[in-house]
């Protein structure tokens, strides 16, 4: 009889290129926590969710998704950090909380070092959009960078949180082009849609995937995305670098963490079950609406990943002198 390693082993080896998985060697957890530092209804919960449902029944019995909303997603990584290192607490999060929020918060209340990568889950671009409260006739960033400018004080600017990649990409759109923003953060995407379609916020800096259905149907206006090349769920958008900002050229990753102390035979059972998880063509079909893409990886390269951003991130807070907290 075909045993619950062989299932997660031969399920996800090789389809995402990443060579062998290594060992399932935990029995199933009963109830595995996936928390989530933001509201339901965005791309982090969203993507959580999927994921979580393709765990029951292999490496837990029951999952269970638990929003912990605030700070820009640092109550997420309270939570987790306050965790049993257990294998049946873990954390799915933007990189934001680990690699920008370090340099910009001089007063954060956690460590980067008190949670431990497990691995990557899903990446995607970042969009600058443009509501109903900005003319029809503002088209690109050109457009909006002179309405700003023409109307001071009306480029109201929602994001999910303070100190996120997309309050930052817009504060440092705003120092490049010469115009002010006022900044208006939300806790997650959830919460700051509905403001920007019904005009109470001028635009928005979020995920791709939280506003794509609205640009669909008319209701906003993406006006850039941060990609290296034009996303394919927006292939009508130039990206910034075509708009004459080059330095805005990031692509946020999304990961899952576990409390600092977790063993390492058991994040690798983790991320053994994760990579099974998304490996599964649903749940690679599932990111698309969220103008997302997967990004599985060992533990090991989650951890290098994490290093690297985590530079890129000191860079670009250091160019803007944002300071969370000051």
């Amino acid at each position: 009889m075909t045993n619950r390693r062989q299932l997660i082993q031969g399920a996800a080896a090789g389809l995402l290129g990443l060579g062998a998985l290594p060992s399932f060697a935990q029995s199933r957890v009963e109830t595995l926590r996936i928390i989530v530092g933001f509201p339901p209804g965005g791309t982090t919960d969203a993507f959580a969710r999927r994921v979580g449902d393709k765990l029951r029944g292999t490496y837990a019995n029951n999952v269970i998704v638990d929003n912990k909303p605030g700070a820009g997603g640092q109550v997420g990584v309270l939570t987790l950090k306050a965790a049993p290192a257990d294998g049946a607490h873990i954390l799915y999060t933007p990189a934001s909380m680990m690699t920008i929020f370090p340099h910009s918060f001089a007063k954060l209340p956690y460590a980067p070092t008190d949670v431990v990568p497990v691995g990557l889950g899903h990446a995607t671009d970042h969009a600058f959009v443009a509501g109903p409260a900005v003319p029809e006739s503002v088209k690109n960033l050109k457009d909006f960078i002179e309405w700003a400018k023409a109307n001071p004080g009306k480029a109201s600017i929602a994001n999910p949180g303070s100190g996120s990649l997309p309050h930052l990409l817009a504060g440092r759109l705003a120092m490049l082009g010469g115009f002010q923003i006022t900044n208006v953060p939300f806790p997650g995407s959830g919460p700051a849609i509905p403001q920007v379609l019904g005009g109470q916020v001028a635009g928005m800096s979020s995920p791709l995937g939280d506003m794509l259905q609205h640009h669909k149907s008319g209701k906003v206006r993406i006006l850039a995305t941060s990609g290296p090349e034009r996303s394919p769920y927006t292939p009508e958008v130039a990206t910034y670098r075509e708009q004459g900002q080059g330095e805005l050229v990031i692509r946020e990753w999304f990961g899952f963490f576990a409390p600092s102390g977790t063993p390492d035979a058991i994040r690798e059972s983790l991320n053994a079950a994760l990579r099974a998880a998304m490996a599964q063509q649903d749940v690679r079909e599932f990111v698309t609406p969220l103008a997302g893409h997967i990004e599985a990886s060992t533990v090991a390269d989650h951890s290098r990943r994490l290093a690297t951003d985590s530079d890129m991130a000191r860079r670009l807070v250091a160019a803007l002198g944002f300071k969370a907290d000051s």
